[in-house]
C-alpha cells in the first residue's frame, strides 16, 4: 500500500504535467523574447539552440539508459526543468538565455522534445506488450497534449491576471516560467515513487543497439527528415507568424492552440484504432500526407478564419504518426534495444529540427508570406513517400496476419 499508483499511471501523469508546461512556454516564449528587444532572427536562433541542447541531452541519456537506473535519472531532468524555468525568469539578455536553451529543458515546439522521452518510452514499452502497446502509447501521447492545450490556453493567465494584480505584462509572464520551474517539483514526486529499473531489467545484460541496428538508422534518417520540416512550423513559430500575420492576440492565440491541441490529443485515439486495422506504417502515411497539404496551404488565406479552419485540419491529422511512430520502434526492436531504439530516432529529429527555425525566423524577418509553413509542408511530403516505400514490408508481429 506504499505505492499504490502504478509505474504506468505515473509516467502519464508525468507526461501531462509536462505538456501543460510546455503548452504554455512554448507561446510565451517568443512573446517574451520579443518585449526584451530581441528580433525574430534571434527568436529563431533561441528556438534552434533548444532543440539543438534537447537532441544532444537525449542521445547521451538514450544511449546511457541501460547502464544507469531509470529513476535518478528521471530526477536529473527534473532538476535541469527547474533550472531552465528560474534562469529564462531571471535572465534578460540574448547570450546568457542563449546558454540556458542549450542545456535546458525549453520546447518551442508544442510536441515531446525532451532529455525525459527515450527513458519514458522505454518503461512504457516494458510495462505493455503486443498489440496493447500502441493503445499505452496513445493514451500517453493524448494525456500529454490534452495538457499541452490547457497550458496553451493558461498562455493568456499574465494578459488577464497583469492588469488586475498592477504589474507589468512581462512580469507577470516571467511568473509562468516560475511556474515552468515549480512543476518539474510535482514530477520529481511523481518519479519518485517509480521503480528504480523496470521489472526484469536488472537481471538483463546492458546493450545498446544490436540486431536492429541497420533499420533503426533508417528510420531515424527518416525521422530526421521529417523533423527538419516540422522545425519550420514549431509551435512558437506559427504564433509569431500569426501575430505578425493578423496581429493575434496572446489571448487568441491560446484559444486556438487550445483547440489545435485538443483535436491533436484526440487523434492518437483515432489513430490506435486506424493503426489496428491498416497498420502502423500505413496510419502514419495515410494520416500525415493531407495534413501536410494543409500546411502548404495555409500561406494563400487572406483571412484569418481560414487559416484557422485549416490549423485545426492539420492538428486533427499531423500527430497520428506520434503514438504509432513510438510503437513501431518499440515493436520492431529487441526489449534490450529500446531505451537506445529511442534516443536514436528521436535524438536526429531534435537535431534536424535545430536546424529550422532559424531559417524560419529569417524567413519571417523579411517577409510576412508564411514561407516556413510551405516548405515544411513540402519537406514533410517527401518524408511520408520515402517511409511508406522503405518501410511499408517491415511488421511487427501482431502485424503479419495483414493484407
Amino acid at each position: 500500500m506504499s505505492n499504490p499508483i502504478p509505474p504506468l499511471n505515473r509516467l502519464i501523469a508525468a507526461k501531462a504535467i509536462r505538456g501543460f508546461g510546455d503548452g504554455f512556454v512554448s507561446l510565451l516564449l517568443p512573446v517574451y523574447l520579443l518585449n526584451l528587444g530581441l528580433t525574430a532572427f534571434q527568436v529563431g536562433l533561441i528556438a534552434t539552440t533548444t532543440l539543438l541542447g534537447s537532441g544532444i541531452l537525449t542521445l547521451l541519456i538514450g544511449v546511457q539508459a541501460s547502464r544507469f537506473h531509470h529513476r535518478p535519472l528521471l530526477l536529473a531532468a527534473c532538476a535541469l526543468m527547474a533550472f531552465t524555468g528560474l534562469g529564462v525568469a531571471s535572465l534578460e539578455s540574448f547570450w546568457p538565455l542563449m546558454l540556458v536553451a542549450l542545456v535546458g529543458t525549453l520546447n518551442p515546439s508544442g510536441g515531446d522534445v525532451s532529455v525525459f522521452m527515450p527513458v519514458e518510452h522505454a518503461m512504457l514499452a516494458r510495462n505493455v506488450e503486443g498489440p496493447r502497446r500502441t493503445a499505452a502509447f496513445a493514451r500517453y501521447s493524448l494525456t500529454g497534449t490534452l495538457f499541452g492545450a490547457l497550458g496553451a490556453l493558461a498562455a493568456a493567465i499574465p494578459g488577464l491576471l497583469a492588469p488586475a494584480a498592477g504589474v507589468p505584462a512581462q512580469t507577470a509572464i516571467k511568473g509562468m516560467f516560475v511556474l515552468y520551474a515549480l512543476l518539474a517539483l510535482v514530477m520529481a514526486g511523481l518519479y519518485r515513487g517509480l521503480p528504480s529499473r523496470p521489472a526484469m531489467q536488472a537481471a538483463e545484460a546492458p546493450s545498446a543497439l544490436g540486431p536492429s541496428k541497420k533499420r533503426v538508422y533508417v528510420l531515424a534518417a527518416l525521422f530526421s527528415l521529417d523533423a527538419f520540416g516540422g522545425g519550420f512550423v514549431v509551435q512558437s513559430l506559427i504564433a509569431l507568424w500569426l501575430y505578425q500575420r493578423f496581429g493575434l492576440s496572446m489571448e487568441a492565440a491560446g484559444s486556438i492552440f487550445f483547440w489545435t491541441g485538443l483535436l491533436t490529443a484526440f487523434s492518437y485515439l483515432v489513430a490506435a484504432r486506424i493503426a489496428s486495422r491498416i497498420g502502423l506504417v500505413k496510419t502514419m502515411v495515410y494520416t500525415h500526407l493531407p495534413s501536410s497539404l494543409c500546411l502548404i496551404a495555409i500561406p494563400f488565406c487572406a483571412d484569418l478564419a481560414y487559416a484557422v479552419i485549416l490549423l485545426l485540419v492539420r492538428s486533427a491529422l499531423s500527430q497520428m504518426d506520434v503514438p504509432t511512430r513510438s510503437s513501431y520502434v518499440m515493436a520492431i526492436v529487441t526489449p534490450q534495444e529500446r531505451a537506445a531504439a529511442a534516443s536514436v530516432t528521436s535524438v536526429p529529429r531534435s537535431l534536424a529540427a535545430a536546424a529550422s527555425p532559424a531559417l524560419a525566423g529569417y524567413l519571417l524577418g523579411i517577409s510576412s508570406f508564411g514561407w516556413p509553413l510551405i516548405v515544411g509542408g513540402a519537406v514533410k511530403i517527401i518524408y511520408d513517400v520515402l517511409l511508406l516505400a522503405m518501410f511499408s514490408r517491415v511488421r511487427p508481429p501482431e502485424e503479419i496476419s495483414f493484407p
